[in-house]
């Protein structure tokens, strides 16, 4: 089992959720977020005043999936959050030990 962390721009989640659910994805967690990376933030002025945003806003997606599902995910992420910008995003995927579903106590795939 492998985790999927992805980092992307708040507008596209609608489409990556719905993207991840047109090939099987049943599940997954998405949290609001501020980072920065080569994008370096931005300059804003607010009352008149020019400030620094360094930390811009974010939607960080997580999913737990079976190994095989990998590269359809990531095609799926990359080709719906993709604008061709800088802060497009990241993914990272990473090695799942265990997976237990609390309500039933089921483990493993069938606890995904």
């Amino acid at each position: 089992m492998k985790k999927i962390e992805a980092i992307i721009k708040p507008f596209k989640l609608d489409d990556v959720r719905e993207a991840l659910s047109d090939i099987g994805v049943a599940g997954m967690t998405a949290t609001e977020v501020k980072g920065f990376g080569r994008q370096k933030g931005h300059t804003e002025l607010y009352r008149g005043a020019e400030y620094v945003v360094d930390f811009l806003p974010k939607v960080k997606i997580e999913l737990v999936i079976n190994d095989d599902m990998v590269e359809p995910c990531i095609e799926a992420i990359t080709g719906v959050a993709r604008t061709g910008k800088i802060g497009d995003g990241k993914i990272f995927v990473s090695e799942v030990e265990r997976v237990i579903r609390i309500r039933t106590g089921e483990e493993g795939p069938e606890a995904i």
